[in-house]
C-alpha cells in the first residue's frame, strides 16, 4: 500500500460515491494523505484502536520449498520468460517494469488507456513510461476483459506480478482493486499459464483495522489457497514498509520555515523506509529466487528503524536549521474520527471521508515494522533490510529537486 502524509490547514475529503460531496475542515497541522486502493464490498466494521497488546495475523509458507519448485519456466533463460505486470503505471509499478526489463525478461505491462492520477496520463504517455514492455490496454477490474486481451498477446504467461493498489483507499474502491481486480489477475494469469504470482502487498495487513487492509488479507488468503491446492502453482507475497514519499510531504513546508508537525512526542511510530528502486529490486528477485516461493516477506529499506522525531532531525540537520517541532496530541484524530462516524448515519455518502481519517490515524500511531508475535510490539530488530538508499538522501534530494515526480496520489484526506 503506497500511502503517505504531509500537513497544511486544510484538509478535504472526497467520497467516491459522489464526486460533488466535498467536506472540508480546517486545521492548523496538516496537509495531505493519500492511500492505496482497497477492493468492493465488505462491510465496514467499528474502527478501535488499543494500546493493548495485538495478535499479529499471521501467514507462513504453504509447502516445502523443494516440493514446489516445479514451474517449467525456472529453467528457461530470462529473455524467454514472460512476465505479466499489472498495476504497471502506479508508483512502484513503473520501477517494477524497469527493473524487470533491465534483467532482460519479456515483461507485458497491463495498463487502463487513461492512467495515472485522475487518468492524466494518454496511450502514448504510457507507452513513453513503460519503455522496453510490451504495453497492454486492458481493464483489470473486468475479468472478460482482461482474459480477451492477455488471448490477443497470442502467446503463454509465465508470472504474474501485481502491484495493484486502490488510489483513494474509499471503502468499495479498496474491495474493488485490492481484492476482487487482483483476484481477476490471478484467474487471467493462470488461464493463460502462469505458475508463479508476485504480490505487492503492505506490512501493516498484519493488524488489520482498515478496510484495504482485509481486503489484501482476503486475497491473500485465497493467494496461498491455491499454491496448496495446485502443486505446480507458487507465489511470493511482498509486505513492504513505508515509501520514501509517504514521508517526504514536510521536506517542502520546512524548507520554507515552518515546523515539522508530528503526533505526541513524535515517537509514537517507527519505519524502516525503502525506496521505490530498492523495493523493485526486492519484487524483480521473487520472479527466480527459490528461497522466496511460498514465503510471505515483510521488507524494509537499510539501516534504523526511524521516529518521525528523527525523520525531522535529519530534515533540520540536511537544512543546517535549529530544529522547530509542533507536537499534536494524538487525541485530535480520534475526535475527528469520531465526528464523521456519527456524521456516516446521517450521510451515508461520508463511508469514505470517515475512513481516511482512520486511515490517517492508523499511520500517526502504528509502526511499519514487524508485528512480534511472541510479544505483540513492533521490532526494528525482527524486520529484514533490503538495498542502499537511505531516507536522507531521499531528502536531500527533494530538497534539490521538489518533490516532482513524487505525487501522493487522488485522495487528498488532510
Amino acid at each position: 500500500m503506497s500511502f503517505g502524509f504531509s500537513f497544511n490547514a486544510l484538509f478535504t475529503l472526497h467520497s467516491p460515491k459522489s464526486q460533488s460531496c466535498r467536506t472540508q475542515f480546517t486545521s492548523q497541522f496538516i496537509k495531505q494523505i493519500q492511500v492505496k486502493p482497497a477492493p468492493f464490498t465488505s462491510p465496514s466494521r467499528p474502527f478501535k484502536f488499543s494500546r493493548e497488546r495485538f495478535k499479529p495475523v499471521k501467514a507462513l509458507s504453504t509447502k516445502p520449498v523443494e516440493t514446489a519448485v516445479s514451474a517449467s519456466f525456472r529453467s528457461k533463460s530470462s529473455k524467454d520468460i514472460n512476465v505479466l505486470v499489472v498495476g504497471s503505471t502506479g508508483y512502484i509499478g513503473k520501477f517494477v517494469v524497469k527493473e524487470l526489463v533491465n534483467r532482460g525478461f519479456n515483461v507485458i505491462a497491463v495498463a487502463r488507456e487513461r492512467s495515472g492520477i485522475r487518468g492524466k496520463n494518454s496511450k502514448d504517455d504510457t507507452l513513453n513510461d513503460l519503455q522496453g514492455a510490451s504495453v497492454c490496454f486492458s481493464d483489470v477490474t473486468d475479468l472478460d476483459a482482461l482474459e480477451n486481451s492477455l488471448q490477443n498477446l497470442g502467446f503463454n504467461i509465465d508470472v504474474v506480478v501485481s502491484c495493484l493498489a486502490s488510489r483513494s483507499g474509499g471503502v468499495k474502491d479498496s474491495w474493488r482493486i485490492d481484492y476482487e481486480a487482483t483476484k481477476n489477475s490471478l484467474v487471467a494469469g493462470k488461464k493463460f499459464g502462469a505458475s508463479h504470482f508476485v504480490l505487492l502487498s503492505a506490512i501493516c495487513v498484519q493488524k488489520p483495522l482498515l478496510e484495504f487492509q482485509r481486503a489484501k488479507l482476503k486475497f491473500e488468503a485465497e493467494l496461498m489457497k491455491e499454491a496448496e491446492e495446485n502443486d505446480g502453482f507458487t507465489y511470493s507475497i511482498v509486505r513492504p514498509t513505508a515509501f520514501f514519499k509517504s514521508l517526504g510531504g514536510q521536506v517542502e513546508l520546512v524548507k520554507d520555515g515552518k515546523p515539522y508537525v508530528m503526533f505526541g512526542d513524535g515517537k509514537l511510530c517507527a519505519c524502516k523506509p525503502i525506496s521505490e528502486q530498492d523495493l523493485a529490486s526486492f519484487m524483480a528477485d521473487c520472479v527466480l529466487s527459490e528461497d522466496k516461493i511460498n514465503q510471505v516477506l515483510p521488507i524494509g529499506g537499510p539501516g534504523k528503524a526511524l521516529t518521525p522525531l528523527e525523520q525531522g532531525e535529519i530534515l533540520f540537520r540536511l537544512l543546517g536549521k535549529e530544529p522547530k517541532f509542533l507536537k499534536v496530541p494524538i487525541e485530535i484524530m480520534d475526535f475527528v474520527i469520531g465526528i464523521l462516524d456519527f456524521l456516516v448515519k446521517i450521510v451515508p455518502s461520508l463511508e469514505d471521508a470517515a475512513e481516511f481519517g482512520k486511515i490517517g490515524r492508523y499511520y500517526a500511531a502504528e509502526s511499519m515494522l514487524i508485528l512480534d508475535p511472541e510479544t505483540g510490539e513492533y521490532s526494528a530488530e525482527k524486520t529484514p533490510s533490503y538495498g542502499k538508499d537511505t531516507l536522507e538522501e531521499f531528502f536531500a534530494r527533494v530538497l534539490r529537486e521538489g518533490m516532482a515526480g513524487q505525487e501522493l496520489g487522488e485522495q487528498s484526506v488532510f
